[in-house]
């Protein structure tokens, strides 16, 4: 494959002139330039991508940590973060994680090898303090509150629309509250923001049956209904409305009668079914990821929830 030193060989001019004119730089005669594109145009020379950036010192791609694609939170949170970076002429490239720790530790080390301009973590296995100590090589942007830990961190706050949300189920009576989540308790920061919020508003912690764990699908929504079905909750709050739908599919397809339903995102499915949820405005957060992620600074954007009642 051709490169700079062929073209200048064969044009008879300096590599330094040649590169002039790859990168359509001033101060080139105009026969000079002419000369030397005839030469470029006859090797079907095109320049590296890579080499460009790695001389501009930017690869223009942000690298996205996803644990997986099949829960409405991180599909919304990937829309916002591909649109931001099309808008911005940058490259989102999605870095599969499974939440297994030595992969992440792997990608944090490509943004030491300078492989990406920037991290965005929607979700993580690492704790936060081993993610911040890689900071120093290009920027990191958390999708939770960092809390003490110094990070970047584009993220909604989901306690006062909780609180809302669980005065509101108890100001209607509701006493028998299920909770749909996707991670326990010690692994997940909404997880503890969910339940922590359910204790500050009832004094207590609600009963282990009456949480379901590992909700990511219309499909696990289903299987929640079956097993719920014999706690006999008087109130059903998911961690997604397509979740929550699935839920209420078991219910409708056993002929029996629906519990008050709440779900989370307010995605297509509650508006269809009418149906209360919480918006956390995730594709906004998504999108602020990104800004971030371009920055040079450790900032935060913070996006409050809304509860939406029908």
């Amino acid at each position: 494959m051709a490169n700079i030193h062929d073209i200048a060989r064969l044009s008879g001019f300096s590599t330094a002139t040649v590169s002039r004119v790859i990168n359509q730089q001033h101060y080139v005669a105009p026969s000079t330039r002419a000369a030397i594109q005839a030469v470029i145009d006859q090797l079907d020379y095109v320049p590296s991508t890579m080499a460009q950036n790695l001389s501009a010192g930017k690869t223009r791609t942000i690298g996205v940590i996803l644990p997986h694609t099949d829960h409405p939170y991180f599909e919304q949170l990937v829309t916002g973060i591909l649109n931001a970076a099309m808008a911005g002429n940058y490259h989102a490239v999605i870095l599969p994680s499974r939440y297994d720790q030595s992969l992440e530790q792997d990608y944090l080390e490509d943004l030491r090898r300078h492989a990406y301009d920037g991290l965005i973590f929607t979700s993580h296995g690492l704790g936060l303090r081993t993610i911040a100590k890689y900071q120093k090589y290009g920027p990191i942007v958390v999708c939770e509150n960092p809390g003490k830990i110094k990070l970047a961190a584009a993220y909604a706050d989901r306690t006062p629309a909780y609180q809302e949300a669980f005065q509101w189920m108890g100001s209607q009576g509701y006493s028998k509250i299920a909770l749909l989540l996707s991670r326990p308790y010690a692994q997940s920061a909404t997880s503890k923001l969910t339940i922590n919020s359910y204790v500050d508003v009832f004094g207590k912690r609600p009963s282990d049956e009456m949480i379901v764990y590992h909700m990511r699908t219309f499909e696990d929504g289903y299987q929640a209904g079956a097993r719920l079905v014999n706690e006999h909750p008087d109130f059903i709050l998911g961690n997604g409305d397509d979740i929550t739908a699935g839920l209420r599919q078991y219910f409708v397809d056993h002929h029996l009668p629906i519990p008050p339903l709440m779900g989370q995102e307010n995605q297509l499915s509650s508006r269809l079914l009418q149906m209360s949820t919480i918006d956390h405005h995730v594709t906004a957060i998504g999108a602020a990821a990104l800004k971030l992620a371009l920055r040079d600074d450790i900032a935060q954007t913070v996006i409050q929830s809304d509860l939406i009642l029908r």
